[in-house]
């Protein structure tokens, strides 16, 4: 099937601030080669790159258009003589893709790396001329989006050809621009291939092109990639789909009176917006079809409302939830917490007297291009500080915007790079633990197939203040992003101030700590793995356990249930509290181990025994509450005292006897002790000990918690 017969043709007005008015708006689906060439004779050269120049100033009105005339003359006169497979000359390719970017709003260096963007690839240039011809910044983008070279690389080429696409993406993001750009129109021509040659590249495109257009946020070439793909990977699904939009065609639509009832309600509220019926794209009307079932003539579209400013944003969803019986389930919030990708926007649907549900969109202007073309909106990231407020003082006198008048004096100088977002640094830092190509191919498409990003905080104050994880990610995760290959030595974690295992999911906001071992020795277990979502995690994890059979053999063994172990000391007896009950045998509570000064409360138990409890103890409470009568306790004048404290630590060799060791510094001798089987890592000790003097309690519980390993001590 051909590709550009897959092309939905009702979307033209979807983005309508992507042209000036009174300018007619090129059909970037039905670019062929008389659109691209003009009516020009074979032995002139075409001014082809007019179009391009075109949709160019409408973006950037004060533009340098010679750079790009000049982009031109090299990339035709060096693939002069080569076709494509449908025929056309090969020049009508990069001419395509770069009105592709022109018509998103690039700026004036993407636009000229992409004219350029196959001639390091498939003529006789080389990067030093693009260098020395158009600079540094220009020759970087050629060579980030050149192939390798099949002969040197065998079946690997084309996962090491996205690797270093990748690489030179986390510097320049422009990069995967023209890459996402050239895939388009490569589909949009898929047709003249064999059709198991179009299935693997329909594959490469949904696994991997796909998600990474929507994590750019350029949804304008993502929705179109998507129905290129339905096409031809289900056939039947896209034909089904495609009787319901035309057999939809001939009914009546009942979006456009939807559309000026709302115009009227804004206008009467004095609300400025640009109210637009949106037509689905295929895969969307498929997808709703799947969820609806049968589906009415409001599911074919959405309305697109457009405003000003942010406020106005909100103003129009009031005025749509006061006039219009809102469907309260529909209603998201992009403006408040934009998605990953830049994308900001009001969802919401509200039913009309008649039966008909018609969702909504709300944006601003501005919202809505970086929308269309996401990270391609944004101009120039990559200038210095004083170039950008240079470009931008020249922009706000001449109303052109800051892109287009940016140059970079140095592409290669520390930049901030607002287009950098943390799925795109955990890729690049994965990537190089991953040399075998397939591990890289495998794990790219698995960690492309996350559809959620969640934020975490650092509870240390450390930078960065913030972790950006996938969806589902889980403590161990965190620490790996955090830590690298330190995080082996992670024993726990605290998640918004409690203790937790490290196989805890997160949560969008949470506030992470991480506890790491002091033993060198200590290392991840193999079943890390069964919670690690992040390459990063996985392939670190992996390469441990590999290096360290016999390690993760006894991290497998610590864990497995034994026996307590229980020391015993020599001495026993009693505490020095006493009863005002004449001969009663005094015991103190093991639940919560009065020592002197503590408020005390005593009770007769069977045998005549008396019990002390301190006043705070939820026993008391439940004595009293039984009617059970109170006994009068005092503490004796000597200071020593007995108590019982619990002490929860990580597993980790030598452990008991360092508490022992800092127990015995502060000069208190251990009755008993107690350590219990290991839980997910977590030991729990129970210590009965005599002090010399009550008062140094605190100071013991201090020295007991600065022992690596332990997080926490309490009184039982």
């Amino acid at each position: 099937m051909s590709a550009e017969a897959t092309n939905p043709e009702a979307r033209s007005e979807a983005r309508p601030e992507l042209r000036r008015r009174g300018r007619t708006r090129l059909d970037l689906r039905r670019l062929g080669r008389a659109a691209l060439l003009g009516p020009t004779s074979r032995d002139r050269l075409p001014d082809a790159i007019g179009h391009v120049a075109e949709a160019h100033r409408a973006h950037h009105p004060d533009a340098d258009l010679s750079i790009l005339r000049r982009a031109y003359v090299l990339a035709e006169s060096s693939h002069r003589g080569q076709m494509r497979k449908s025929g056309e000359p090969y020049i009508t390719h990069p001419l395509a893709v770069t009105l592709i970017l022109a018509e998103l709003g690039a700026e004036t260096t993407t636009l000229t790396a992409s004219l350029l963007h196959d001639t390091v690839e498939d003529t006789e240039v080389t990067l030093d001329q693009v260098r020395e011809e158009f600079g540094d910044e220009v020759c970087f983008i050629v060579d980030g989006v050149t192939k390798v070279e099949k002969i040197d690389y065998g079946a690997a080429a084309e996962p090491e050809t996205f690797r270093k696409m990748l690489v030179a993406t986390g510097n320049d993001v422009r990069v995967m621009s023209i890459k996402l750009a050239d895939r388009l129109h490569n589909m949009r021509t898929l047709g003249v291939m064999r059709p198991e040659k179009q299935a693997r590249i329909a594959k490469v495109t949904r696994d991997v092109l796909i998600p990474l257009a929507e994590r750019l946020g350029v949804q304008a070439l993502k929705t179109e990639l998507e129905d290129l793909v339905f096409a031809i990977l289900h056939p039947e699904e896209y034909e089904h789909t495609r009787a319901l939009i035309a057999a939809h065609a001939g009914e009546r639509d009942p979006l456009p009176a939807i559309a000026e009832s709302v115009r009227v309600v804004l206008r009467e509220a004095g609300i400025h917006a640009e109210v637009l019926v949106r037509p689905r794209h295929f895969v969307s009307v498929h997808r709703i079809s799947r969820k609806r079932g049968e589906l009415r003539g409001s599911d074919f579209g959405r309305l697109l409302i457009l405003v000003g400013e942010n406020a106005d944003c909100y103003g129009v969803l009031g005025e749509l939830h006061t006039c219009f019986t809102p469907v309260v389930s529909e209603f998201k919030d992009f403006i408040a917490v934009p998605k990953f990708n830049l994308y900001q926007s009001l969802h919401t649907a509200f039913a009309t007297s008649d039966g008909h549900v018609a969702e909504v969109i709300v944006r601003t202007r501005q919202m809505h291009r970086v929308a269309e073309a996401g990270v391609v909106a944004l101009g120039n990231p990559y200038a210095t500080a004083a170039a950008t407020a240079a470009a931008t003082a020249a922009a706000a006198a001449s109303g052109a915007t800051a892109g287009s008048a940016v140059a970079c004096a140095d592409p290669y100088e520390e930049r901030v790079d607002p287009t950098r977002p943390g799925w795109l640094s955990r890729l690049l830092d994965w990537q190089q633990s991953a040399p075998d190509p397939d591990t890289f191919w495998s794990v790219l498409r698995a960690e492309l197939a996350q559809d959620r990003e969640i934020t975490v905080f650092r509870a240390d104050g450390g930078a960065p203040a913030t972790i950006s994880l996938p969806g589902g990610a889980s403590c161990i995760d965190a620490a790996y992003a955090q830590y690298g290959e330190a995080a082996h030595g992670c024993i726990g974690a605290r998640v918004n101030g409690r203790l937790t295992s490290l196989t805890s999911r997160l949560s969008d906001g949470d506030t992470v700590q991480l506890l790491l071992a002091h033993d060198a020795s200590s290392g991840p277990s193999a079943d890390w793995l069964e919670h690690a979502h992040t390459p990063a995690a996985r392939i670190a994890i992996g390469s441990w356990l590999k290096a360290h059979p016999d390690g993760a053999a006894a991290t497998t063994t610590t864990a497995a249930a034994r026996a307590p172990l229980s020391v015993v000391g020599a001495r026993g007896g009693g505490g020095n509290a006493v009863a005002d009950l004449p001969d009663a045998t005094v015991r103190l509570a093991g639940c919560c181990t009065p020592v002197p000064p503590d408020a005390v409360a005593g009770f007769v138990v069977r045998g005549g025994a008396v019990t002390v409890h301190r006043v705070q103890c939820a026993a008391v409470a439940q004595m009293r509450s039984l009617g059970r009568t109170s006994v009068a306790v005092h503490w004796r004048a000597t200071a020593d005292c007995r108590v019982t404290l619990l002490a929860e630590s990580f597993g980790r060799p030598h452990l008991l006897a360092d508490l022992t060791e800092a127990i015995a510094r502060e000069g208190v001798e251990v009755v008993s002790a107690t350590v219990e089987p290991p839980v997910e890592q977590r030991v729990r000790h129970s210590y009965t000990l005599q002090l010399p003097d009550a008062t140094g309690l605190p100071a013991l519980m201090r020295a007991m918690r600065d022992v690596p390993g332990v997080y926490d001590v309490s009184r039982a």
